[in-house]
């Protein structure tokens, strides 16, 4: 019999202790064996020997199950505006009947037909910005959907949504923090497990995003599974935020501060979900929408990691390459070898800035306990403070962007723009309830 990938069929296979049986969806493989997808969203590969196979469906049958006409939404006029923009991502992904590949192909229309409880939230309009995979993102990718969430408010949105992959999230959201002065909440989603697997967390994120994008927040912020069950979800500020694990739910933490809120989420009704919030945020109305040259950003910056006996002319290589600002992330208070600091002490001669972060994560710098941070101080880098190495990145492409003189330079990357810099290292009781 000839199998077609995205066909559906039941294997029945005889084993010493009697006969199994399989159902799933056809997928592609290299290997003489089946494999299917289960409902479960887990694939299994099957010896051909002893089997069985009865096609249930074939792929056009599959294909035609999701219909041709999309669901017509009615606006309510009790309801806010809130816009889904697209970027791509697992919680924008879907199987491909055909391959049984997860890939980033959901319009935003799938979306919503996927989780109909956002229609209960809001009137929801969306567009797809991007379909990739968040490690395909950059810098002209930012600037392009800053211009989008701009648009979108100054269209009358009341909240943006913004689906995004995990991967480099906080990039992006501390990206349009620095980008976007915003007047209502900008709110970044996604999820870690794809929607045909039953622990997906892509509808509960969904949702709990969309109460978000309707509170009087007006910020950028990360909001995601909180803990490893269904119950609630943080709200990240979008210059605190990291990714903290591979896979789990709860992978998303604040660090050098507390989430902003957490969002307690209600299966049973949706009218049941509330909010609650820790600290201040700036709050709807606050500040006046605003782009212009905000977006601007000098994508010749880059992040060095140190280790132990790395080659001073690892720096020499980027400065020779042209980039005009660099992030390094120093062990401890903020350290690198001795040999680094003359290669420090030429490139900010030179007119490039060098901020020195963290790879502690939890904490903040400080260049005067030791002779090499002194040095380091004396030789021209610019203290990082508490912020994330990543976040730091982004601000100094920002802040290359508004001004390439050095004072400046310096003085914008020790003022606290978007809840970047805190101060002092915080981690409390609230991040450990997972």
């Amino acid at each position: 019999m000839e199998l077609k990938e995205g066909d559906r069929i039941r294997i029945k296979k005889k084993t010493d202790s009697g006969v199994v049986v399989y159902e799933g969806i056809v997928m592609p493989t290299a290997s003489r064996n089946i494999v299917i997808k289960l409902d479960s969203g887990y694939n299994i590969g099957i010896r051909p020997e002893n089997v069985e196979i009865e096609v249930i469906s074939g792929v056009e049958a599959l294909k035609g199950e999701r219909g041709s006409e999309k669901r017509i939404r009615k606006v309510k006029e009790d309801l806010p505006i809130l816009s889904i923009l697209s970027t791509g991502g697992t919680i924008a992904s879907k199987v491909d009947y055909r391959t049984g590949a997860v890939s980033p192909q959901f319009s935003t229309e799938d979306i919503l037909e996927t989780i109909p409880e956002l229609g209960q939230i809001a009137n929801i309009k969306g567009k797809v910005i991007y379909s990739i995979l968040s490690e395909n993102m950059r810098a002209e990718y930012w600037r392009k959907l800053a211009a989008e969430v701009y648009r979108e408010i100054k269209n009358g949105a009341e909240g943006i949504i913004v689906t995004h992959g995990t991967d480099t999230m906080g990039y992006t959201a501390a990206a349009l923090s620095f980008m976007v002065q915003t007047p209502v909440p900008i709110v970044l989603v996604g999820s870690q497990r794809s929607a045909d697997r039953p622990s997906s967390d892509a509808a509960m994120n969904a949702i709990c995003a969309a109460r978000v994008a309707c509170s009087d927040l007006a910020e950028v912020v990360v909001v995601m599974h909180g803990s490893t069950s269904d119950d609630f979800c943080f709200i990240h500020r979008g210059t605190k935020v990291r990714k903290m694990h591979t896979s789990a739910r709860y992978a998303f933490q604040s660090v050098n501060d507390i989430p902003i809120g957490r969002v307690y989420y209600d299966t049973s009704n949706i009218e049941k979900i509330r909010l609650e919030f820790f600290s201040a945020y700036k709050k709807r109305g606050d500040k006046e929408l605003e782009l212009g040259l905000r977006d601007k950003l000098e994508e010749k910056c880059c992040l060095i990691k140190f280790y132990p006996g790395a080659d001073p002319a690892i720096l020499d290589f980027f400065i020779t390459q042209g980039y005009k600002g660099i992030v390094l992330e120093g062990t401890g208070l903020g350290h690198v070898s001795a040999e680094w600091i003359p290669g420090v002490a030429r490139a900010v001669k030179q007119g490039i800035p060098l901020v020195m972060t963290s790879q502690c994560l939890y904490g903040t710098i400080c260049d005067r306990v030791y002779d090499t941070g002194r040095d380091l101080l004396h030789a021209g880098i610019i203290e990082g403070d508490d912020m994330l190495p990543e976040t730091a990145l982004v601000k100094l492409m920002w802040v290359l962007g508004q001004t390439t003189d050095m004072e400046e330079v310096r003085h914008l990357m020790h003022e606290n723009i978007a809840g970047e810099i805190r101060g002092r290292s915080v981690k409390e009781k609230v991040h450990l309830e997972i």
